[in-house]
């Protein structure tokens, strides 16, 4: 596990998991960005370098957080509610539907047009679908628990695409039954 510093004060952490390699972006406000599912550390270094294009010092960052996301990896049951996001970058609309995601329990699935109304936009599927394509924060904003009306999975921008979706609601809806025994 390694991590680096922004100027900005964002600090970057590349670690290990189930999923894949992982690397978290994070403020003293919350997490910024979060990519999985990487072959190799470098290929999430990779990715968050694309995303970011920051220069970077030495740093570390919510070693809790890294935890409880290796441990919901390996099958721990965990919604991360209550870890708090920075995305400063969005409008008041984007900001809304990730609020209104946050809330979808595990286990459970909405569609856009669902997220659109629970958002307070009910004709703005589309643009809900837009919003969870580029969400910087999955697992922690879980945009895998949004599907289309028209059936099926939609679409899962993560490596692995829509098998990890799959593997992801699986997993969620797992504990949901373990939760009703």
């Amino acid at each position: 596990m390694g991590s680096v510093t922004f100027d900005s004060g964002c600090t970057v952490v590349i670690f290990p998991s189930e999923l894949g390699w992982m690397g978290l972006v994070g403020s003293p406000r919350g997490v910024r960005y979060l990519t999985f599912g990487h072959s190799s550390a470098q290929r999430a270094a990779n990715r968050l370098a694309e995303s970011l294009g920051c220069d970077t010092k030495t740093g570390v960052w919510r070693p809790d957080l890294v935890a409880r996301l290796q441990a919901f990896a390996r099958g721990a049951a965990d919604d991360f509610a209550d870890v708090p996001v920075d995305l400063p970058h969005l409008t008041p609309f984007q900001q809304s539907v990730v609020r209104a995601c946050r809330q979808i329990p595990p286990g459970e699935t909405q569609t856009y047009a669902q997220l659109a109304a629970a958002a307070g936009r009910p004709a703005a599927a589309r643009a809900v679908g837009n919003c969870m394509a580029a969400n910087p924060v999955p697992l922690i904003v879980p945009c895998h628990r949004v599907v289309p009306s028209s059936g099926g999975l939609g679409g899962y921008s993560a490596p692995g695409g829509i098998r990890t979706k799959r593997r992801l609601l699986e997993k969620e809806a797992s504990w949901a039954l373990a939760g009703a025994r």
